[in-house]
């Protein structure tokens, strides 16, 4: 039997300090590392949301290193809902995100797979926060 997860996901970032201020501050995701690769000057920096559990996916934020990645920058879907952040409690964290100035583009919504509204990160990237089905 093959076990297989996805490990992690790579967000491009303009700046990887001001990324972890906004993925920490306003989301409440969790540093899980931070290290500089002097071989290619970078930093391999995790984040996740909290309880993930040991076997949850990570975001890479990765820095835009070539103009061409620069491009890419907070539409990293061209315009799609990109991430998709699940919670046991949808009003809970939609009112905590809100009052930290997450911005949501789409207000909260009853769809048959639960309770769902879409905001954006710092770079304009979507997400859906999905809460549980009623």
């Amino acid at each position: 039997m093959v076990t297989q997860s996805l490990a992690h996901i790579a967000l491009i970032v303009r700046d990887y300090d001001e990324a972890i201020a906004w993925f920490t501050e306003k989301l409440g995701f969790t540093l899980v590392a931070d290290q500089y690769q002097p071989e290619q000057d970078k930093r391999w920096v995790l984040v996740a949301p909290p309880g993930g559990g040991d076997n949850a996916a990570t975001l890479l934020l990765a820095r835009a290193a070539t103009p061409e990645q620069e491009a890419f920058i907070g539409n990293q879907a061209g315009g799609r809902v990109f991430l998709f952040l699940r919670t046991d409690d949808f009003w809970r964290d939609y009112r905590d995100l809100t009052a930290k100035g997450v911005h949501f583009v789409r207000p909260p919504a009853e769809q048959p797979y639960g309770t769902v509204a879409v905001f954006a990160d710092l770079y304009g990237n979507l997400w859906d926060l999905i809460g549980p089905a009623a």
